[in-house]
């Protein structure tokens, strides 16, 4: 979200030596730019500024959306006190501080509400957050906390429960051109070509911190170097290569990766190259997104086509080999087949249905004709009497002999599905079976059911 204004009354001109991002950072809620889907007429967040009745809640949203700006905002609303907190910073002190603050507002000749804003609460621990619990109960202060991390997993169930949660959404390319043109309205910046306008904006990949950070970096050397312009040539120079926003380890990098997979499950060969390409551009590890291509091999193109885990462990190989960018080209290679691959994860499910069974069911001995019989003792209990060589059988297949423990009812783990090789296992299953009954019937020769 962006910024318009200043701390300072309208009349007076924003002081020069503030960083950009507070001289334009908005003093009411209709200079906001962006969020207009929380903070739009009639929208939850507007409804709540408009009720009078500030009330706790998350913000949750990545980088340089207006966090701390709509905190800052709905003080000013409400006439509270504004106390802020670094949770990467603060701890328990700055906690104990803050309830002081906020009971001498309180309790004052002027009774003061109190907001108290955590940044990044998801640093903050259990104990904590717990901390708050209490004097967001009792009313003695509202809890806005900011978190670019998903405060189901981050925030604690007591304190989200108390706390409305409202989403916000990385600025469109239309929100960060209006901050570009706000900024050149405050003389912060000389004129510039539109087409640079539009690698900056794509340079900060929704996030207005990051624009505004940047439009000042350039001002700055424009000034120095007495450009009358800044060229999209000039940009390039300065900038260098473009990387985008990326959360190696939170929220959006699961979310990335979660894209990939379900690109590649859904046999969508372009989706599937977008996300990884988008990942690698990121500066994801090529190293780990090779170990989520065997991962998926294994897990959704499974028998159907075996051929794509040897495929998935040579792109691995390959990128050992050869390193960024050329190894690059495997991945993507390995990504593309396996989206066309045929699709089965009947063996990803019976290893599961596999692990559920053992994990409730008792130890059950090994058949004696199943165990070992290395010594000569052991032969004389009957270890391993009866086996049958499957090799010395008709068809290298022992009909009707068991291999389960005794007692222990077919469990059918394994349901091949009828797509790429493994409708031929399907087949092949199918007439095992029916040589097991015919061994298993008296009177149905074996030839009967074979092929």
């Amino acid at each position: 979200m962006a910024a318009r204004g200043a701390s300072a009354p309208s009349s007076v001109h924003p002081s020069t030596h503030q960083p950009l991002a507070e001289r334009l950072r908005p003093r009411t809620l209709g200079e906001v730019i962006g969020q207009q889907h929380v903070l739009g007429p009639g929208m939850p967040l507007r409804l709540a500024f408009e009720s009078g009745r500030p009330h706790s809640c998350i913000l949750w949203g990545p980088p340089g959306v207006g966090k701390t700006t709509i905190a800052r905002l709905m003080a000013d609303a409400f006439d509270a006190q504004f106390i802020s907190i670094s949770a990467v910073l603060g701890g328990v002190k700055d906690i104990r501080e803050a309830v002081e603050q906020a009971q001498a507002a309180r309790d004052g000749l002027m009774q003061q509400r109190t907001i108290v804003f955590v940044d990044e609460v998801h640093r903050f621990n259990k104990s904590q957050q717990d901390a708050f619990l209490p004097h967001v109960e009792s009313g003695l202060f509202t809890f806005i906390g900011a978190t670019t991390e998903n405060p189901s997993f981050e925030v604690n169930s007591a304190l989200l429960s108390r706390a409305a949660v409202y989403v916000l959404q990385p600025l469109s390319e239309q929100d960060l051109k209006q901050i570009v043109a706000l900024a050149q309205k405050e003389h912060a910046l000389p004129a510039i070509e539109d087409i640079a306008i539009d690698r900056l904006v794509a340079y900060a990949d929704g996030d207005a911190r990051r624009l505004l950070n940047t439009l000042e970096t350039l001002s700055m050397a424009a000034a120095q170097e007495k450009l009358p312009e800044i060229t999209d040539a000039w940009l390039l120079k300065v900038l260098g290569e473009r990387m985008r926003r990326y959360d190696k380890g939170g929220e959006q990098f699961y979310d990335t990766i979660s894209a990939l997979h379900k690109s590649v499950r859904g046999s969508d060969p372009d989706a599937a190259l977008y996300w990884l390409v988008r990942m690698l551009d990121g500066g994801a590890d090529p190293r780990y997104m090779a170990r989520r291509l065997v991962r998926m091999a294994a897990e959704d193109v499974g028998l159907a086509d075996p051929r794509a885990l040897r495929l998935a462990l040579d792109a691995s190989e390959v990128y050992e080999r050869l390193g960024s960018p050329e190894g690059e080209l495997a991945l993507a290679e390995c990504v593309v087949y396996l989206a066309v691959a045929p699709k089965s994860n009947a063996v990803y499910k019976a290893y599961n249905a596999a692990r559920a069974w053992v994990k409730q069911d008792g130890t059950r001995p090994v058949p004696m004709h199943l165990r070992n019989a290395p010594t000569k003792l052991m032969k004389e209990l009957d270890y391993g009497k009866g086996y049958r060589y499957a090799h010395d059988e008709e068809g290298g297949f022992a009909a009707g002999e068991n291999y389960l423990p005794e007692g222990m009812p077919e469990p059918g783990f394994y349901q091949p599905v009828e797509r790429g090789l493994e409708i031929k296992i399907a087949l092949k299953l199918r007439e095992l079976r029916d040589r097991n009954t015919a061994a298993a019937t008296p009177g149905v020769q074996d030839s009967d059911t074979a092929s």
